[in-house]
Protein backbone atom coordinates (compact mmCIF):
# COMPACT_ATOMS: atom_id res chain seq x y z
CA UNK A 1 0.00 0.00 0.00
CA UNK A 2 1.38 3.50 -1.11
CA UNK A 3 1.61 5.73 1.98
CA UNK A 4 3.28 9.09 2.59
CA UNK A 5 5.16 9.91 6.06
CA UNK A 6 7.12 12.60 7.58
CA UNK A 7 10.93 11.10 7.41
CA UNK A 8 12.88 10.06 10.53
CA UNK A 9 16.74 10.69 11.03
CA UNK A 10 17.26 7.05 9.93
CA UNK A 11 15.46 8.09 6.45
CA UNK A 12 18.61 10.31 5.82
CA UNK A 13 20.90 8.00 3.70
CA UNK A 14 17.65 6.49 1.64
CA UNK A 15 16.78 10.20 0.69
CA UNK A 16 19.98 11.02 -0.44
CA UNK A 17 20.08 8.41 -2.27
CA UNK A 18 16.90 9.17 -3.96
CA UNK A 19 18.13 12.55 -4.66
CA UNK A 20 21.45 11.82 -5.88
CA UNK A 21 18.90 9.69 -9.20
CA UNK A 22 16.89 13.10 -9.24
CA UNK A 23 19.82 14.98 -10.04
CA UNK A 24 20.92 12.36 -12.46
CA UNK A 25 17.33 12.21 -14.21
CA UNK A 26 16.57 15.54 -13.92
CA UNK A 27 20.21 17.27 -15.35
CA UNK A 28 19.94 15.95 -19.15
CA UNK A 29 16.71 17.67 -19.70
CA UNK A 30 15.62 20.80 -21.25
CA UNK A 31 16.72 23.51 -18.37
CA UNK A 32 18.19 20.59 -16.36
CA UNK A 33 21.79 21.95 -16.78
CA UNK A 34 21.36 25.57 -15.29
CA UNK A 35 19.34 24.06 -12.51
CA UNK A 36 21.65 21.86 -11.74
CA UNK A 37 24.71 24.48 -11.62
CA UNK A 38 22.23 27.20 -9.70
CA UNK A 39 19.19 25.81 -8.09
CA UNK A 40 19.71 22.19 -7.17
CA UNK A 41 20.29 21.52 -3.02
CA UNK A 42 24.21 20.67 -3.01
CA UNK A 43 25.29 19.24 -1.42
CA UNK A 44 22.32 16.97 -0.59
CA UNK A 45 23.82 15.34 1.91
CA UNK A 46 23.20 12.92 4.61
CA UNK A 47 24.56 15.77 7.26
CA UNK A 48 21.82 18.35 5.35
CA UNK A 49 19.19 15.87 5.07
CA UNK A 50 18.94 15.80 8.66
CA UNK A 51 19.15 19.13 9.05
CA UNK A 52 16.33 19.91 7.01
CA UNK A 53 14.63 16.77 8.95
CA UNK A 54 15.11 18.94 12.35
CA UNK A 55 14.20 22.27 10.35
CA UNK A 56 11.00 24.18 12.34
CA UNK A 57 10.66 25.32 8.59
CA UNK A 58 10.68 22.20 6.68
CA UNK A 59 8.85 19.38 6.13
CA UNK A 60 10.34 16.34 4.72
CA UNK A 61 8.34 13.75 3.79
CA UNK A 62 8.63 9.89 2.37
CA UNK A 63 6.47 7.87 0.49
CA UNK A 64 6.35 4.22 0.78
CA UNK A 65 5.21 1.28 -0.71
CA UNK A 66 4.71 -1.49 1.73
CA UNK A 67 7.02 0.63 3.94
CA UNK A 68 9.84 0.57 1.25
CA UNK A 69 10.99 4.37 0.61
CA UNK A 70 10.53 4.70 -3.28
CA UNK A 71 10.61 9.09 -3.52
CA UNK A 72 10.78 11.84 -0.83
CA UNK A 73 9.40 15.29 -0.96
CA UNK A 74 10.68 18.63 0.75
CA UNK A 75 8.38 21.74 1.40
CA UNK A 76 10.18 25.12 3.09
CA UNK A 77 8.03 27.81 4.96
CA UNK A 78 9.27 31.08 3.20
CA UNK A 79 7.88 34.54 5.23
CA UNK A 80 7.35 37.03 2.88
CA UNK A 81 7.54 40.79 3.17
CA UNK A 82 3.83 41.16 4.01
CA UNK A 83 4.36 38.82 7.12
CA UNK A 84 2.70 35.75 4.95
CA UNK A 85 4.13 32.94 4.91
CA UNK A 86 4.38 30.89 1.19
CA UNK A 87 5.22 27.08 1.12
CA UNK A 88 7.86 26.20 -1.53
CA UNK A 89 7.99 22.51 -2.38
CA UNK A 90 11.56 22.37 -3.36
CA UNK A 91 12.09 18.59 -3.91
CA UNK A 92 9.71 15.85 -4.77
CA UNK A 93 10.65 12.65 -6.77
CA UNK A 94 9.73 8.76 -7.29
CA UNK A 95 11.69 6.06 -8.29
CA UNK A 96 10.62 5.49 -12.24
CA UNK A 97 9.95 2.59 -11.60
CA UNK A 98 7.14 3.46 -8.66
CA UNK A 99 5.36 6.31 -10.43
CA UNK A 100 1.80 6.15 -11.47
CA UNK A 101 0.48 4.07 -8.49
CA UNK A 102 -0.41 7.19 -5.98
CA UNK A 103 2.80 7.49 -3.81
CA UNK A 104 3.02 11.31 -5.43
CA UNK A 105 -0.01 12.11 -4.78
CA UNK A 106 0.38 10.90 -0.86
CA UNK A 107 3.63 12.72 -0.31
CA UNK A 108 2.34 16.06 -2.13
CA UNK A 109 -1.33 15.76 0.10
CA UNK A 110 0.93 15.45 3.31
CA UNK A 111 3.09 18.26 2.12
CA UNK A 112 -0.28 20.85 1.16
CA UNK A 113 -1.72 19.51 4.28
CA UNK A 114 1.77 20.84 6.40
CA UNK A 115 1.40 24.70 4.47
CA UNK A 116 -2.28 24.53 5.76
CA UNK A 117 -1.13 23.59 9.29
CA UNK A 118 1.37 27.03 9.34
CA UNK A 119 -0.86 29.00 7.93
CA UNK A 120 0.41 29.40 4.29
CA UNK A 121 -1.42 31.49 1.89
CA UNK A 122 -0.34 29.25 -1.29
CA UNK A 123 2.82 27.27 -2.56
CA UNK A 124 4.88 27.36 -5.29
CA UNK A 125 7.00 24.73 -6.85
CA UNK A 126 9.43 24.90 -9.72
CA UNK A 127 9.42 22.33 -12.50
CA UNK A 128 12.11 22.20 -15.50
CA UNK A 129 10.19 22.58 -19.14
CA UNK A 130 11.64 19.29 -20.24
CA UNK A 131 9.82 17.39 -17.72
CA UNK A 132 6.67 17.03 -18.87
CA UNK A 133 5.82 14.08 -16.51
CA UNK A 134 6.44 16.42 -13.67
CA UNK A 135 4.46 19.43 -15.01
CA UNK A 136 1.40 17.18 -15.53
CA UNK A 137 1.24 15.74 -12.00
CA UNK A 138 1.16 19.51 -10.74
CA UNK A 139 -1.08 20.51 -12.60
CA UNK A 140 -3.48 17.64 -11.98
CA UNK A 141 -2.74 18.39 -8.09
CA UNK A 142 -4.29 21.87 -8.80
CA UNK A 143 -0.88 23.70 -9.43
CA UNK A 144 -0.87 26.88 -12.15
CA UNK A 145 1.94 28.56 -13.92
CA UNK A 146 2.58 32.29 -12.52
CA UNK A 147 5.92 33.05 -14.23
CA UNK A 148 8.09 31.51 -16.85
CA UNK A 149 11.70 32.03 -16.87
CA UNK A 150 13.22 32.80 -20.05
CA UNK A 151 16.90 32.11 -20.56
CA UNK A 152 19.19 32.86 -23.50
CA UNK A 153 22.58 30.69 -23.17
CA UNK A 154 26.44 32.20 -24.68
CA UNK A 155 28.19 30.21 -26.23
CA UNK A 156 31.26 30.10 -24.37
Amino acid sequence: MEEARAALGDDAGTITDLAKLAENELRPTRGGDLWFRRERRAPFDIEQCHELIASPDVHVVVGTIHDVIIGFGVVEVEGLADGTTLGVITELYVDPGARAVGVGEAMMSALLTYCVERDCFGVDARVLPGHREAKNFFEESGFTARSITMYHGLDR
